[in-house]
């Protein structure tokens, strides 16, 4: 009667501290260079050597700039990122440095190299940790604080969620992708629905999608306020992982997928909570406000004040006010400034193939900036090797360097007070993308075509 969720805890626990937390076993820790310093600071200040640096992996991607990556200018990020490096070289742990060949988004480059596998507990300082687990593990955001505990002890002290299972049946429309999935499931749910809760994405349409799918759908778990997503390994998983750099070889892979095999919720498992949605209800989709659950079908319109509950029409209109938009608005057919194609969310090789897919024979709007920016340095790689780099540039966009970049206002891509961006990333908080940016969130489906007509556009009526 257990869920996939409880196997793995329970099979990570050290010990139940009586009417306190677990004391959970780490199989994996990630580390950037915004949220670990502290930590590291703390164990010299304890004296306390990191117990196993073989199980850490750290790299620099949030003040990382997209256009060059020889100099930081901001003088904070360029602390930031030199100093992760010395942390790594003092405690030996795993660096993967700007400009390297292994850099790249933390949470692209776990799964793409195979350092997430299925059945393991992972955590970093950074929320979107969430996504690794696409891949059947365990997967979390923790506090700098945490971090500490487990570079001193491998372990760290944590109360087990709540269960919830996401049930997502049928097949999903042309046009809509995992993006579209997670954002209609934050609208249904709210950006609070499943606070407290581990979430389980199970049903045909979860089946049915690709890795880097399941990817986008575990990284935006976090945004509806879930402690983990995680997805069932099963044959996709282990195809993507099978002979990526840090997967079992030889005799070892066949023995790891026999146990991976076994990774599931039983049948007759129990969840706290458990939902199921139509895919044939879901559109290619879009946001109006400031937290990424305030969203419609980009052929919808913004409701209207009286469609919103009282309790929550003053914020409603808060976020109205700061987009700029208004009540009964529709999205479709406005300009915007600025489109961009990134993030940990939709940095993936499968993002640049479906965003070359729609641009291929086209040509971008004048009046738009667009920031393409793979997540790592493989996927760079990957869209040369594939070709794609040149249908980009004949479309009139450029390609940059892997980064965070616009996900959030921490390295040069800021957008202006202001400017409109459609966007692939994870949040459109207020000033997420620089102060007093405005941020509609969609898939790289939307974003290719709306980069191409310079209003957001539908990428069906293209």
């Amino acid at each position: 009667m257990k869920s996939l969720f409880d196997k793995i805890w329970d099979a990570h626990v050290v010990q139940n501290i009586e009417e306190g937390p677990t004391q959970l076993y780490i199989d994996r820790l990630y580390a950037h260079e915004v949220t670990s310093p502290q930590a590291f600071d703390t164990l010299r200040d304890k004296n306390i050597k990191v117990l196993r640096p073989e199980k850490i992996f750290a790299m620099p991607d949030h003040n990382t700039p997209s256009d060059q990556q020889s100099i930081i200018n901001d003088p904070v990020g360029r602390k930031q990122v030199d100093t992760l490096a010395r942390n790594c070289a003092e405690f030996s742990i795993n660096h993967f440095a700007m400009g390297s060949k292994d850099n790249g988004i933390i949470h692209v480059v776990g799964p793409e190299k195979a350092l997430s596998l299925p059945g393991m507990t992972i955590v970093c300082g950074d929320s979107h940790t969430s996504t690794h687990g696409a891949v059947g593990a365990i997967a979390m955001g923790i506090g700098t604080s945490e971090v500490a505990q487990v570079l001193a002890s491998q372990c760290i002290l944590q109360s087990k969620p709540k269960t919830m299972r996401i049930n997502i049946e049928g097949e999903l429309q042309e046009g809509v992708t995992a993006k579209d999935v997670a954002l209609y499931i934050m609208a249904q749910l709210t950006t609070s629905g499943a606070t407290g809760y581990a979430v389980e994405y199970a049903g045909s349409t979860v089946r049915n999608m690709s890795m880097e799918g399941r990817l986008t759908l575990s990284n935006l778990s976090i945004e509806m306020g879930s402690r983990a997503g995680i997805i069932a390994p099963d044959d996709i998983t282990f195809d993507y992982l099978k002979g990526r750099e840090y997967a079992p070889k030889g005799a070892e892979w066949d023995k790891a997928v026999a146990f991976w095999r076994t990774l599931r919720s039983d049948d007759d498992a129990v969840f706290d909570k458990e939902v199921t949605y139509n895919a044939a209800d879901i559109k290619p989709r879009v946001t109006y406000g400031t937290n990424p659950g305030a969203g419609i079908a980009i052929d919808e319109s913004i409701p209207m004040l009286d469609e919103i509950p009282a309790s929550e029409q003053a914020q409603f209109l808060g976020m109205l006010d700061y987009m700029q938009f208004a009540p009964g608005q529709k999205l479709e057919g406005m300009p915007v400034d600025y489109c961009f194609l990134g993030a940990c969310t939709n940095g993936r090789i499968e993002d640049f193939r479906a965003f070359a897919s729609v641009v291929k024979g086209r040509k971008k709007a004048d009046n738009v900036v667009a920031w393409l920016v793979p997540g790592s340095w493989l996927v760079r790689q990957q869209i040369f090797d594939e070709g794609i780099d040149k249908v980009l540039l004949d479309a009139g966009f450029e390609l940059r360097l892997p980064s965070c970049s616009s996900c959030l206002a921490m390295n040069p891509d800021k957008v202006p007070a202001g400017k409109l961006a459609i966007s692939t990333s994870n949040r459109n908080f207020v000033g997420r993308q620089g102060p007093g940016a405005r941020t509609v969130l969609a898939s790289p489906l939307v974003v290719a075509a709306s980069a191409l007509t310079g209003v957001i556009t539908d990428p069906r009526k293209l």
